[in-house]
């Protein structure tokens, strides 16, 4: 069994050793160079190298991008942009309050007087109709679910939400 395997590798090797020598015994080139493949290559003149127009056609031709990409879309063209100055007309700003800066504890209501409780960062302050917050703010109404305050720099109207209707 081992002399067959051993006879078997032997013919294998042989076949492939000889496969690979014949080739370059049998179609070796000749001095004048007429066996050699050649693989052509249409070009138009302006894609040729220069470095591959002057050499002989016996020559073997250089490395040859067989699997160039190419497309059927034309090329893209740029469009010239031409910059035109823009008249700039100044923009009216509204004028905005700043966001109050008040938080809504609480309230309490008495006959007709009605007191709302507001927090400021660690400032508590009690208010009711009429009353001026820090010479900034107003406090123009109170209702069961709005404040309404005046931001007395800009007599700018804002509102404050103080709950749900009972």
């Amino acid at each position: 069994m081992n002399t067959q395997r051993t006879v078997a590798w032997l013919i294998f090797f042989g076949v492939a050793a000889a496969l690979a020598w014949a080739p370059g015994h049998w179609l070796e080139q000749d001095e004048a160079g007429a066996s050699e493949p050649v693989v052509a290559v249409s070009r138009s003149p302006a894609q040729v190298p220069a470095s591959t127009a002057s050499r002989s056609p016996s020559a073997p031709l250089a490395a040859v991008d067989l699997f160039a990409s190419k497309s059927w879309k034309p090329a893209v063209v740029l469009a010239t942009v031409i910059e035109t100055p823009v008249a700039v007309t100044p923009v009216e700003t509204l004028r905005v309050a700043p966001a109050l800066p008040f938080h809504f504890v609480g309230r309490l209501q008495n006959h007709d007087d009605q007191q709302v409780f507001l927090q400021s960062g660690e400032k508590l302050y009690v208010v009711r109709r009429g009353d001026v917050i820090d010479e900034t703010y107003r406090i123009e109404q109170i209702s069961d679910t709005e404040l309404s305050l005046v931001y007395l720099p800009m007599q700018l109207s804002q509102t404050l939400s103080v709950g749900s209707a009972p």
